[in-house]
């Protein structure tokens, strides 16, 4: 394949995929196959001669298209979104033409000043205090994890990077029983152990970290000789949406001189608009803050925004600059591999200019809002419904309910019924030790009539059970 060929290919490909985006509501939503169905259709060895791009254009189509599922499907009302708006994938096919790698600023001052921009803009958008600065991240999961080892360096005087942990006090780190798997899996690979993830009891509808037993717990283990590092607070818990009292965890995090980090992947795109900023009210507090522009915003994945007080604290976590990677003859630039784990780096940032330009952020926010506001008016439709019950109210776009008198495994029955009709894509989760069903909006695309269709759907199939 040469650069000509290239051209044609990716004329056909855009072709293909405005036609895929624009009749995404004909398809089911979920991948209708079986394990093993796709497997069993690629060879088992590779080929040893270059093949046609004809063949390999019908393979897509026949092999790994059946086997998606269609995270861009205005009725994908599971998880949380992974939005791709066009204008997004526009930058990101730009960026994959140019595959700049992007660790040092010389090795692409653009991409390394508009990540400085775009993270300033995104701090503009949320209304954080200008003294914050910012880094892309691929997911939040790496911006936890980079949080949770400047947790622990801090703690530690630095010397944990040198000396490893053998030999120092066992670390302690707080979070709520609401948080995201990501934080277990950040204490396992900082080598913190699970066993010293105190998760603190929550309570009220919002699922609020109880900062009293916090204080308690953090008490408790420093007369114990554990040596308390940082708290993880969460804004829209993936379970049912959980938002902790900032202000009262931060007052708490002052007192002990604690690490604070908010992951709020989902909900944090939300803060765009001034009106949900109550649920995160005094995130400013925290030292560092990570959402996903990826989910909401309209991003192509992958993208996290990673906010920090004093970025000092985590490149003296992170950095680490043998001769050849050091920018000689430039002052004051900006090398991002030292604020994340990886020394590679995409240029994530052009997707950001594309999208904010292209949209606004009056346009992002009425997307937003939609969703808030059809999410919620479907939960009011199913809660006078007289065989449904809501369990959880709507937090921003996020809601969970159940039939009435289900059990568990009756309420599972109903959510692999309705996935498996195709109209719409839903999850489970627990609340409460109960399994119920989860539902959220995100989707970029999505009109008001999807949600008429997912109330149609889960009234449907529940009476049909």
């Amino acid at each position: 394949m040469n650069w000509d060929d290239f051209a044609d290919w990716s004329q056909k490909a855009a072709r293909w995929g405005a036609e895929y985006h624009k009749t995404l509501r004909d398809r089911p939503v979920r991948a209708q196959v079986g394990p093993g169905d796709t497997l069993a259709q690629l060879p088992d060895a590779p080929p040893e001669k270059g093949q046609p791009l004809e063949d390999i254009w019908t393979d897509f189509q026949d092999i790994v298209m059946p086997g998606i599922t269609h995270w861009q499907h205005p009725r994908f009302f599971a998880y949380f979104n992974s939005n791709a708006a066009p204008a997004s994938v526009l930058a990101e096919f730009l960026a994959s033409i140019v595959a700049p790698q992007c660790m040092l600023w010389q090795t692409s001052p653009s991409a390394t000043e508009m990540e400085t921009r775009m993270m300033d803009w995104l701090i503009q958008a949320l209304g954080l205090p200008s003294t914050y600065s910012g880094v892309i991240q691929d997911s939040a999961s790496s911006a936890t994890l980079a949080a949770v080892l400047t947790m622990r360096e801090r703690a530690l005087s630095w010397a944990g990077n040198q000396k490893g942990l053998p030999g120092q006090k066992t670390l302690r780190i707080y979070c709520s029983d609401q948080v995201h798997s990501s934080i277990d899996r950040a204490i396992w690979v900082a080598g913190i152990g699970q066993e010293n993830l105190i998760k603190i009891p929550t309570k009220g509808p919002m699922r609020a970290m109880d900062t009293e037993a916090l204080q308690a717990a953090i008490t408790a283990d420093r007369a114990a000789g554990y040596l308390p590092a940082g708290i993880i607070a969460a804004t829209g818990a993936t379970g049912m949406g959980a938002c902790d009292d900032m202000a009262a965890v931060a007052d708490v995090a002052e007192r002990e001189s604690l690490y604070t980090h908010l992951d709020a992947a989902w909900a944090g795109a939300a803060m765009i608009c001034p009106e949900f900023r109550p649920l995160w009210a005094g995130a400013e507090r925290f030292d560092s803050i990570v959402f996903n522009p990826h989910k909401w915003l309209g991003a192509q994945f992958d993208c996290a925004a990673h906010f920090l007080r004093d970025p000092d604290l985590l490149r003296q976590t992170l950095a680490i600059r043998p001769e050849y990677l050091k920018t000689h003859g430039a002052a004051e630039v900006t090398d991002y591999s030292e604020w994340s784990i990886p020394l590679g780096r995409r240029f994530r940032a052009l997707k950001l200019w594309f999208l904010i330009r292209t949209y606004g952020l009056e346009g992002l926010r009425a997307r937003i809002r939609n969703h808030v506001v059809w999410s919620q008016a479907l939960c009011d439709r199913l809660r006078a419904e007289p065989d449904f019950e809501i369990v959880t109210d709507p937090i921003l776009s996020l809601w969970t309910f159940r039939v009435k008198g289900a059990d568990d495994a009756a309420t599972q029955a109903l959510v692999d019924a309705i996935n498996d009709d195709g109209r719409i894509y839903i999850t489970q989760t627990l609340v409460d030790g109960t399994k119920v069903i989860r539902f959220q909006a995100g989707q970029f695309d999505c009109i008001q009539a999807d949600f008429d269709t997912a109330f149609d759907t889960i009234t449907q199939i529940a009476r049909a059970s």
